[in-house]
């Protein structure tokens, strides 16, 4: 029996980037959470422990930050191109490099010049590979917290002897949703392309009738797919964040459908994806 080396990376993990513009009296403000991953022939570091190879990780993160001066931090999905193409071209035994990151939005105080104040919202992302067989990008969000009071359905289903649910035709719907989509090309307005993608997602949310989470989150898909070309598939993981009506009759007090207790586990995981039957090959695009 042979012990071999199997698949590995290595990279330094949640750089925390902030880069302020000051060309002007009215300041910009970018804030970026980065990991880098570096995949090649790095055999001889696990086996030997010759690191002859291995570019540090404190190197990684040097270069993060020394990137985002020299070249600037333009849509999150440029800049995580930029530093994957140069560790595959600058470092001989790099053969491929995956490159995640965050952003957290910024608005100004008042338009106020240079005061902020951080959103509370959703987080944008984006993970771009770059190696031999190609270069990959998805794209997405998360933490989208989204709740409809009516306008959902849940009946029907299957039934067991544990199966104590009721089936009810109004409810409130809710979820905190992690979006994904991987883009089937690198020629894309970015910025646009996600502010684009993010309101169909409110938008179809809030109009269509839900008999179910997985027949919301189908609808989200499809309509992105089809106003969107640029897009090869979307991947969706959403937390049904139950919201049970409370029973007030012991007080002798009515309650239709207006208090209710928010129980945050143990929860539904509702995860689905929505992709073109000719989408191009994914390659190593979702690898972790």
């Amino acid at each position: 029996m042979a012990i071999v080396l199997g698949p590995n990376q290595y990279g330094k993990a949640e750089t925390r980037l902030v880069r302020v513009y000051r060309d002007t009296p009215r300041h910009q403000i970018r804030d970026l959470n980065v990991s880098t991953a570096l995949r090649g022939d790095f055999e001889a570091a696990h086996t030997t422990g010759d690191q002859a190879a291995v570019l540090p990780t404190d190197s990684q993160k040097n270069t993060v930050f020394s990137l985002a001066k020299e070249r600037g931090v333009g849509a999150i999905e440029a800049f995580g191109l930029d530093l994957a193409r140069h560790f595959v071209a600058e470092t001989p035994a790099v053969s491929g490099a995956r490159v995640e990151i965050d952003e957290y939005t910024w608005d100004r105080i008042h338009g106020h010049d240079h005061s902020f104040v951080r959103r509370g919202q959703e987080t944008r992302t984006t993970v771009v590979t770059v190696d031999k067989a190609g270069i990959w990008v998805v794209s997405g969000l998360k933490d989208l917290i989204v709740a409809k009071t009516t306008g959902s359905e849940f009946h029907g289903f299957y039934k067991d002897r544990y199966t104590t649910l009721p089936e009810t035709t109004d409810r409130v719907l809710a979820t905190s949703l992690i979006a994904r989509w991987r883009y089937a090309r690198t020629d894309v307005d970015w910025n646009n392309s996600y502010v684009g993608i993010r309101a169909l997602l409110l938008a179809t949310f809030s109009d269509v009738h839900s008999l179910a989470l997985q027949h919301t989150l189908y609808a989200m898909g499809e309509i992105v797919l089809q106003k969107h070309s640029e897009v090869a598939e979307i991947r969706f993981s959403a937390p049904n964040k139950h919201h049970f009506l409370v029973d007030l009759s012991p007080f002798g007090v009515d309650n239709p459908g207006e208090v209710f207790h928010a129980a945050d586990r143990p929860y539904g995981l509702i995860e689905a994806t929505v992709l073109r039957d000719d989408a191009p090959n994914p390659g190593t695009a979702w690898l972790p």
